[in-house]
């Protein structure tokens, strides 16, 4: 009756031992570590970095702990902060010789101890949030004017080449601040210019007045489709941060929106204030130009004559200058893809973009006026420009499919392709809010949490285990495993666990050891109703089912609304809830009958149980099983 077959014994064992491998790594906690990433787009981070970081460390006498090139960085992790400084000091004189041109980021982080052999299982400890393992937290205002002026602009051309598709003359367009300006010499051709502006650009509303001898249509963004703008660069730069963030390797970023035009970014484990602005500062602007070929910007690439009027002068990586006009024909706004590959006919490196519909439209006028010229594609990045490449324009290209090449191996036709996927700001942004949360006070977090959920879990065991005895005993090691499985879940997961999530932990310790007192106080019942021992427990654990499952799934429900709805801490909070009702109702049930089952299961003639006290009311007597 309560015997449990192999196969489910082999279930238990089984998530016994995932659970305890996956749950290990958090024990061995983190080491101060330095993390060299790169600052521009010419200079890799590779193996050879890696080497100048080794013997930087051993110049200056350090001796690192694990040296190692994760991804697009190196990291070098150390035994205390104070070698971790030294380090990083070390690192800096040999990788940034001039810190105003400076290659690489050398930041302050976190990493974990944990064993390489668990690493090779893929077992890794959960992320902390930055209440819990320290960071910098900074708050982004979001420049919502530039981003109405830069769409303005971008409609001013679009206006210009309307007009002369519909072989409508004007007698100049200009943008004034986020208003279009278009002047004509009569009113029939305003009256034309109107209409193809109702009719091809919706987002725009326009006002004709007579400006001395001429007419001017003066055309403004509606409110409507300047909110539209205004949210659509906000989510872009989200993404963008994202984009470049992860690409530099910080475990876990935090990048949310706060109100209408503000950016949260939290990058936990970064304790270097001034290198985490670094990193934010990553973020590049890409534009689409023609390269001035005139003969005056010929000679102003030689160093022999000043750059031409409308025109600018880049450098490429290699250190080549380039003039490029001013004007920008596409941003990394009509950019949607791009990806690395190889030329079907040379075989060389090349990289595969894609447009959106706006941007195939002009890139095809555009290839078609411009058979032999040269187009520049330039990368933006704190401010300063870099020219990806300067390919020349072999025939219209249409479809939106556009293909880049030129000399370029492998390894930059990756990075190019990177870069250009990681977007463009779509409105420039500055920092007005900055903290920076220590180690220590991170580490003074973990112990009160662990603390709380350590006393927590300890008080309701003293208490089952007085109350219920054997059967409490049972329920307490059913609450360590359901404890052991959430911990090992959220490693699994790569979750991030911060303080609301430690709370939620505690919470679910009590939530949990409910399906136990059912369980329990149904076995008494059955006792107290004449059932005999072993069939007591098989209709305890039985009938008590429903009920667990009644209370879970409502709890449960209530948890999916806060993690689908909540954002930040509340839905932290939400995650270790939802995991810790699931991971709960299996120890409670499938766990803990199984100890039952092996210790009372095999006992053919079982006199009595030990459960604590049962009562029977009605003679007011009382059965006090072993």
């Amino acid at each position: 009756m309560n015997r449990y077959p192999i196969w489910k014994y082999a279930i238990i064992v089984i998530a016994l031992v995932v659970g305890v491998l996956y749950t290990l790594p958090n024990f061995f906690g983190e080491a101060p570590a330095v993390q060299v990433s790169s600052a521009k787009v010419a200079v890799k981070v590779d193996s050879s970095t890696q080497a100048r970081v080794e013997e930087a460390l051993k110049a200056a006498g350090l001796a690192a702990d694990l040296v190692t090139l994760d991804g697009t960085s190196v990291k070098a992790r150390f035994d205390n902060t104070e070698t971790q400084l030294k380090a990083k000091d070390a690192i800096q004189r040999v990788l940034i010789p001039d810190p105003d041109n400076a290659g690489y980021v050398v930041a302050l982080n976190l990493l974990s101890r944990s064993p390489a052999w668990l690493a090779s299982l893929h077992a890794f400890p959960m992320y902390l949030g930055l209440d819990l393992r320290g960071g910098v937290h900074f708050m982004l205002q979001v420049d919502m004017q530039a981003a109405l002026t830069k769409k303005a602009e971008s409609l001013t051309g679009d206006i210009r080449t309307s007009l002369r598709e519909k072989n409508v003359r004007h007698s100049g367009i200009s943008r004034n601040a986020q208003t279009i300006e278009v002047r004509f010499r009569d009113a029939q051709t305003l009256a034309a210019a109107k209409a193809v502006i109702q009719d091809q650009f919706a987002d725009l509303q326009t006002v004709d007045a007579a400006d001395g001898a001429e007419f001017k249509l003066t055309a403004s963004i509606k409110p409507e489709a300047a909110r539209l703008v205004q949210d659509q660069s906000l989510k872009q730069n989200i993404t963008t941060l994202h984009n470049r963030i992860n690409e530099l390797g910080v475990a876990e970023p935090v990048i949310q929106q706060q109100g209408l035009d503000r950016i949260v970014v939290q990058l936990p484990g970064v304790q270097d204030t001034a290198k985490a602005k670094d990193i934010l500062g990553r973020t590049a602007t890409l534009e689409v130009r023609m390269v001035d070929e005139s003969s005056e910007a010929r000679a102003a690439e030689s160093g022999s004559a000043a750059v031409p009027f409308g025109s600018e002068r880049f450098l490429e990586s290699s250190g080549q200058p380039v003039i490029v006009k001013k004007q920008v024909i596409l941003t990394g706004e009509n950019l949607t893809d791009a990806q690395p590959g190889f030329d079907s006919q040379t075989q060389e490196a090349v990289v595969n973009l894609t447009l959106d519909a706006k941007g195939a439209r002009i890139f095809r006028d555009v290839t078609r006026e411009s058979i032999g010229k040269r187009m520049a594609i330039v990368l933006f990045e704190k401010g300063k420009g870099e020219v990806v490449t300067a390919p020349v324009i072999r025939s219209e290209i249409g479809g939106g499919r556009v293909q880049i090449s030129g000399r370029m191996t492998t390894m930059e036709a990756n990075d190019t392709s990177l870069l250009l996927r990681a977007g463009s700001l779509a409105a420039p942004m500055e920092i007005i809010e900055e903290r920076t949360i220590g180690p220590s006070l991170g580490a003074e977090n973990i112990a009160k949490g662990f603390n709380s959920v350590t006393y927590g879990f300890l008080a309701v065991a003293v208490f089952m285990c007085l109350y219920y005895m054997l059967f409490g005993v049972f329920s307490s090691i059913a609450l360590a495993v359901n404890l052991l499985l959430l911990v090992a879940i959220l490693s699994m997961l790569q979750a991030t666990l911060t303080l609301p999530g430690m709370a939620a932990m505690a919470l679910v310790l009590g939530m949990a050891i409910d399906a136990n007192v059912l369980i329990n106080e149904r076995v008494r019942e059955e006792l107290r109703n004449g059932a005999s021992p072993q069939a007591a427990i098989h209709a305890g654990y039985d009938r008590a089912w429903a009920t667990i499952l009644d209370s879970n799934v409502t709890t449960l429900i209530a948890g999916l609304a806060l993690l689908t709805f909540g954002s930040g801490p509340v839905r932290g909070f939400a995650v270790v809830h939802v995991l810790g009702i699931l991971t709960s109702m299996f120890s409670g049930v499938f766990f803990s009958r199984g100890l039952v089952n092996l210790w009372y299961g095999r006992q053919n003639k079982l006199k009595s149980v030990s459960i604590g006290t049962v009562w029977r009311p009605e003679s007011g007597t009382q059965i006090k099983p072993n």
